[in-house]
């Protein structure tokens, strides 16, 4: 419901009326905002019948829950990678727990049993799939004996065991080499990051989009479920559509080489209380991707997607996305154009930014 629709009246009325009514309209409107934010009730009635901004994304969490409910009947790898890395974090508890996890291994080693079916001989998934055996084995072999634990150590070991000379398991902070680059070098690197918008018209070869997409693989996420994914375009045609459609490309989308379409997806999740996650773990994702192209000597410029209902339906339709698949933003890759101006942007002072202990 709209407070008032001028699609009628427009044509028949002057400009002054049309200029009044929508100041009315606006007033009426933050009356209603103050009166609904009072409480969740009033939020929730003014969001049903004044608004339908959060309409799509109820329906895409929902959706997603679907699809998260389905893949519980196949792979169901998101609920597997959840759970294998809850029992990451209990098998380096201190002081060590020998009796855990009891409400969830034998959802666990079923899904893990389903996985290990659905994807045999798939050279993509074995590195995962030997994760997952690697770290259910050091389980059983470390937790002490309770009925339900030693009812699924006994499916678990009948599983064909996977061999590989790779340690997957909890491991020592320092056990591995440590990187030499220096605070002092990073800063450097922070500061050479800048959103680019001026790009050499040359081709970005996909090994070096690549090589960043890695880096940014080995970002933190929400139990390990990396619930996103980079789309990469780089035919000139496809480019120029897609980076036409946001509305903050207007003037300098057509010099992108290449453009990243990342993607959330919201089947990763059994609950709305994670609605949020795609966009914190592809946020943390993005920024190592971008910090890598900057060490290839590629440059960068993450651009908004603000949820405007006509672009999220323009961009679903091209990308194919199903309901559940969120846009969380798109960034322009290229070789920087020397002669194109970049913005100063100066950043809030570390005071500003930065609050010890202040409740």
């Amino acid at each position: 419901m709209r407070l008032l629709d001028f699609s009628l009246i427009k044509e028949k009325t002057s400009e002054f009326i049309v200029i009044k009514l929508r100041e009315i309209r606006r007033s009426l409107r933050a009356k209603l905002v103050f009166i609904a934010a009072k409480n969740s009730w009033l939020s929730i009635l003014y969001y049903c019948i004044f608004s339908r901004k959060f309409l799509r994304e109820c329906q895409a969490v929902l959706q997603g829950k679907v699809q998260y409910h389905k893949s519980l009947q196949s792979d169901s790898q998101y609920l597997l990678k959840r759970n294998i890395h809850r029992l990451e974090k209990g098998l380096i508890m201190r002081p060590f727990r020998d009796v855990f996890a009891v409400g969830y291994i034998r959802e666990t080693v079923e899904n893990y049993k389903n996985f290990a079916q659905y994807c045999k001989g798939n050279e993509e998934t074995k590195d995962e799939l030997f994760w997952y055996f690697s770290v259910l084995d050091k389980y059983f072999g470390l937790t002490s004996s309770h009925p339900v634990i030693d009812e699924v150590k006994a499916v678990f070991r009948a599983i064909p065991a996977i061999k590989d000379a790779k340690i997957l398991v909890p491991y020592k902070r320092y056990e591995n080499e440590t990187s030499s680059v220096s605070y002092s070098d990073f800063l450097e690197l922070c500061k050479q990051r800048r959103s680019v918008r001026w790009y050499l018209q040359k081709p970005v070869p996909r090994e070096l989009i690549d090589q960043a997409i890695l880096a940014a693989s080995l970002s933190p996420s929400a139990c390990n479920r990396q619930p996103f994914e980079f789309r990469i375009f780089d035919k000139p045609e496809l480019v120029g559509r897609i980076g036409s459609i946001p509305k903050g490309t207007n003037g300098f989308h057509q010099n992108f080489p290449a453009i990243a379409v990342v993607v959330g997806k919201l089947r990763a999740y059994f609950d709305e209380r994670d609605r949020h996650v795609i966009y914190i773990d592809a946020a943390l994702a993005t920024m190592t991707f971008m910090y890598a192209l900057e060490t290839l000597s590629l440059s960068s410029c993450p651009i908004n997607w603000p949820d405007v209902e006509q672009q999220e339906k323009e961009m679903a339709n091209l990308l194919n996305l199903d309901i559940d698949e969120r846009i969380v933003m798109l960034i322009s890759i290229g070789f920087p154009d020397p002669e194109g101006l970049i913005p100063y942007s100066q950043k809030k002072s570390l005071n500003k930014i930065r609050r010890y202990n202040l409740a």
